[in-house]
């Protein structure tokens, strides 16, 4: 048993190795034919490292480029783009080298086109720092997000509370909430896009709810009306920043049903749900 940890251990090391090796070509650190590190001096190597970054972002800009207009229309527009927002937009876009974050890029630059305001440089930046995996994440919190009594903003409700009353002398728990890991959706996850500045780092709450003033919502493409069966009810949620209600408007996942049917069954008991 030892032998195999030995060799497998040693497969490792190779392994490793080899892809050092090959992100020093990338970076244009390593040799590659016609270039020897060796054989050139420290400015011709500094020269031959910036030719690769820059063919590099040059490569990253066509792409995301080539990807807008595909998700451009025909239709005429008003306004023109901010100079400003287009030269930050293709400074910050030339860093963008996964194909997945260069499709949302080039999917952002034709909404700005078609109508220029939407999506802020502020946004764009903390964008910038977003990896694949919390894009991921940030994809599947729209799967489960709702708007509520007709504001647009989304919201991501985790369940309610009650805030007193007789009936609360009888429940174990004042808090009754839904488990987002059931969906994929683990709280370590609801922190990393509170991080990554996509959603708000505190819950928000509804004010009490009467059984005279139900609220709605709409789920999964389902609207709902919620009346609280009795009085000393609160609604909790987590609410998406302004950069996360920007870049919602570019992802349109297919909702999550099962979640939304937890959540109605949650509701049951408290409420009555139409």
């Amino acid at each position: 048993m030892a032998e195999v940890v030995k060799v497998s251990n040693n497969q490792l090391d190779v392994s490793a190795r080899k892809k050092t090796l090959l992100l020093g070509r990338q970076l244009g650190l390593g040799s590659e034919e016609g270039y020897r590190p060796s054989n050139a001096s420290i400015i011709e190597r500094a020269e031959h490292r910036a030719l690769k970054q820059a063919s590099q972002y040059q490569s990253n800009i066509e792409t995301i480029y080539a990807i807008a207009i595909s998700h451009s229309s025909s239709e005429v527009t008003g306004a023109d783009l901010d100079p400003d927002w287009v030269h930050q937009f293709f400074k910050l876009a030339e860093q963008i080298h996964n194909r997945n974050m260069q499709e949302l890029w080039g999917r952002i630059l034709a909404n700005e086109v078609s109508s220029p305001g939407n999506f802020s440089l502020r946004s764009l930046a903390a964008l910038k720092q977003l990896t694949h995996k919390e894009a991921q994440m940030f994809e599947k919190v729209l799967t489960m997000a709702a708007t509520i009594n007709g504001d647009s903003k989304l919201k991501l409700i985790n369940g309610y509370r009650h805030t007193g009353g007789i009936g609360q002398l009888f429940r174990k728990s004042e808090n009754v909430n839904i488990a987002f890991s059931l969906f994929g959706l683990p709280y370590s996850s609801i922190l990393t896009l509170m991080d990554a500045g996509l959603l708000h780092r505190s819950e928000f709450e509804t004010g009490e709810l009467t059984s005279k003033n139900p609220i709605s919502f709409t789920l999964a493409g389902i609207k709902k009306t919620l009346t609280p069966k009795h009085g000393h009810l609160i609604l909790s949620y987590y609410r998406l920043t302004s950069t996360g209600d920007e870049l919602a408007q570019l992802v349109h996942p297919k909702p999550d049903e099962e979640y939304a049917k937890a959540l109605g069954a949650l509701f049951t008991k408290d409420f009555k749900l139409d």
